[in-house]
């Protein structure tokens, strides 16, 4: 039942001991690695050197890096999540309810917390304004978070508040009633109907039954001011130092001279016909038909969108070269680091295959896979995956591989010039420099060869019979 690994620089032995379905473990002392699963990939707890993992899939698995100090857990993937390292502690449920702790630094004796259960309660701590809770919609303050410096409301959507560089916006009846003030600046807002701010020497705007007529006087204190009108859908035009614009019928016609990143673009019936010509960047769009775009560093392009696409990157430190048919059914990605000759490389087939290669070189192929092109998440590859990956291939340049059918009911191992193989329970295979072992039966009957020396043993007996010179 236990067939040993030579272990030839320390000596030991690593160990492999199968009992299909139920358990498979594999240990090698020399790489301080061991892997013991239960009911093929329901249950995982693996060892390697100091790093741990558990898996009870799909349900939990947890990641422990012990050189970083940090651990990472999928519950269910992706209904909760968690991450751990010495300066932060996130855990996240679908991305609705969040705790999070983080210190810049260990020396810091206490982390910045906060919570939230979105949109009803969020609490955290800010550094100029102390503790904070919003009880949504009917009380809170939020200071420094959701790209403004402050929220304020009572009763949602009867009073709400923002402040943002020092501008304040008020809402009544959040759209219909506002109001805007700061330094120098005012305005209200009667949605849809009329609506005003300025700032002077900034800003000026004005909307008349939105989105029907806007109008709007940008950057007066830059030296880019600009000036935009909506008249919709008749006219609309923007004008600066660095832009001119203007559309007609939107969006049947439209054009845009941009000096500021020496760009022309002409538009009929936008996005189905555009041209644009400039310096960085090229493209001519005839959708669905074709597009095709060259910019600073690479290209793309469409072919009867969205059966086909192809995109190009190219630098002196990274290229990238990725094909698309209809968007996930087939996905090949090849990054390629030019200077050091490394290449990384993920292909999937919707729902058949995925194959990868590493940087390191290290090749895999599993079969199927019915997620890995639309999602390409780490806990979809730890927490799921393996459930559904019927075969598995991996190797190296080096001659090294591995391959596993029907988690483990077969699989194959070559490591060097070492050999071993299984198709429970009917015949197993182990062949090293020094030895070499052939089971039927899980060891109803054994032909082993030590060295010199034969042995047959029948009926699982430890022993046997015995000849030649050890």
């Amino acid at each position: 039942m236990s067939e040993p690994k030579a272990d030839k620089a320390s000596g030991q032995k690593g160990t492999i001991f199968t009992l299909w379905p139920l358990i498979d473990y594999r240990e090698s002392p020399k790489e301080r690695f061991s892997n013991l699963a239960i009911l093929g990939p329901l249950f995982k707890y693996q060892r390697n050197g100091d790093d741990r993992d558990i898996a009870l899939r799909p349900l939990f698995y947890r990641t422990e890096r012990a050189e970083d100090r940090a651990s990472s857990s999928y519950y269910l993937y992706p209904v909760a999540t968690q991450e751990k390292t010495p300066e932060t502690d996130n855990f996240e449920v679908l991305q609705l309810f969040r705790t999070s702790s983080y210190r810049k630094q260990e020396s810091e004796p206490e982390r910045e917390k906060s919570t939230m259960l979105f949109p009803f309660y969020i609490s955290g701590d800010s550094k100029r304004h102390g503790h904070y809770r919003a009880f949504f919609p009917i009380y809170g303050n939020i200071y420094d978070r959701f790209w403004r410096d402050e929220y304020h409301f009572v009763m949602f959507p009867l009073y709400g508040s923002t402040v943002k560089k020092g501008t304040t916006t008020r809402h009544y009846l959040w759209p219909i009633f506002a109001t805007t003030s700061g330094d120098n600046e005012s305005g209200f807002d009667v949605f849809p109907l009329y609506g005003q701010s300025h700032k002077t020497g900034v800003y000026e705007k004005r909307f008349v039954l939105w989105p029907f007529y806007t109008s709007e006087s940008t950057g007066l204190n830059t030296d880019n001011p600009t000036r935009r009108k909506f008249i919709f859908p008749l006219y609309a035009s923007t004008d600066s130092p660095k832009k001119t614009s203007r559309s007609y019928l939107w969006p049947f016609f439209g054009y845009t001279e941009d000096r500021g990143k020496k760009q022309e673009e002409v538009d009929y019936f936008w996005p189905f016909i555009t041209k644009v010509r400039g310096e960085k960047k090229s493209s001519d769009t005839f959708l669905p038909f074709y597009s095709h775009e060259v910019f600073s560093g690479g290209e793309k392009s469409w072919y009867l969108w969205p059966l086909y696409r192809h995109e190009e990157l190219k630098s002196e430190n990274f290229s990238q070269d990725q094909d698309r048919v209809l968007f996930f059914l087939y996905r090949d990605n090849h990054e390629f680091w030019p200077k050091d000759g490394n290449e990384r490389r993920r292909t999937t087939m919707w729902p058949l295959f995925l194959y990868r290669k590493s940087p390191e070189g290290v090749s895999s192929f599993s079969f199927p896979a019915p997620v890995e092109s639309i999602l390409d998440k780490e806990g979809i590859e730890k927490d799921w995956a393996p459930l559904w990956r019927i075969y598995q291939r991996r190797w190296d340049q080096g001659g090294n591989s591995t391959s596993t059918l029907l988690w483990n009911l077969f699989w194959h191992e070559r490591r060097g010039n070492d050999l071993a193989y299984e198709f429970f329970p009917f015949i197993s295979y182990r062949d090293t420099a020094r030895e070499r072992e052939l089971k039927f039966l899980k060891g109803l009957v054994s032909l082993k060869r030590d060295g010199g020396q034969e042995e047959l043993s029948l009926f699982w007996l430890p022993f046997g019979l015995k000849w030649g010179d050890k």
